[in-house]
This record gives C-alpha cells, structure tokens and sequence, in this order.
C-alpha cells in the first residue's frame, strides 16, 4: 500500500486530504506543521508528501528545499498543496522544487492527475 503524507497546519484542509486519498485505498499520515512533517519523512517510509505553502514556523517552500537537500529524502514525490493559484506564485512555487501543484480546495480527480502511480 503507497503511503502519503498530509501536511497542512489547517485541520479541515487536511481531514479532506486524507478523506480523498484513503477512499482511494492510500495509507495516510498527517502533520500540522514543516518541522513534525521532516521528522516523520525521516522517520518512515513514503512515497508522496502533500505539503501546504503557506505555514507558521517553517513555510512549504522552506520544506521542500530542506527535502531535496537530504539524500535520504531522494525519490519522494513532493506536490505542494495551496489555494495561492496565480500564475506567478506558480511559477516561484515549482521552482522551489515541487513536483507538482494542487490548488484547494482539492478534489479526487486532482489527485488522480498528480498522483497517478500511488493511486493507480
């Protein structure tokens, strides 16, 4: 079974993430912030993190960075999960190194397009 990671400082935005993805047979975990959300990923195995931008304390971008500058961290799809949708925050969101972009509020189609592998 694939395993994400929620991670969103705001409980409904990730109650609706993981609803989505275990009705899609995911195993899920959640964190409430960037440095719990590192300490998990360096403790368990996922495949997948879906990592709000905008945070208190340690912000998505911050994270990502801290992501792919660990090499135990190498492989893991990392999709940034945010209601910022203009194309200029787009565009500073990938290249902050994200694989790809959800915009909320989320639905199970959006998942199926960044998600496909872990879902299929």
């Amino acid at each position: 079974m694939r395993k994400v990671l929620v991670v969103d400082d705001n409980a409904v935005n990730r109650k609706l993430a993981v609803a989505l993805l275990k009705r899609r047979g995911m195993h899920v975990e959640e964190a409430d912030g960037g440095r719990v959300a590192l300490e998990m990923l360096l403790a368990g195995q996922f495949d997948s993190v879906l990592l709000d931008i905008s945070m208190p304390v340690m912000d998505g971008k911050e994270v990502c960075q801290i992501i792919r500058n660990t090499p135990a961290l190498i492989g893991l799809k990392v999709v940034a999960y945010t209601a910022h949708a203009m194309e200029s925050e787009r565009q500073s969101i990938m290249a902050a190194g994200f694989d790809d972009l959800l915009v909320k509020p989320i639905s199970g189609q959006d998942l199926l397009r960044v998600l496909p592998d872990e879902l299929a």
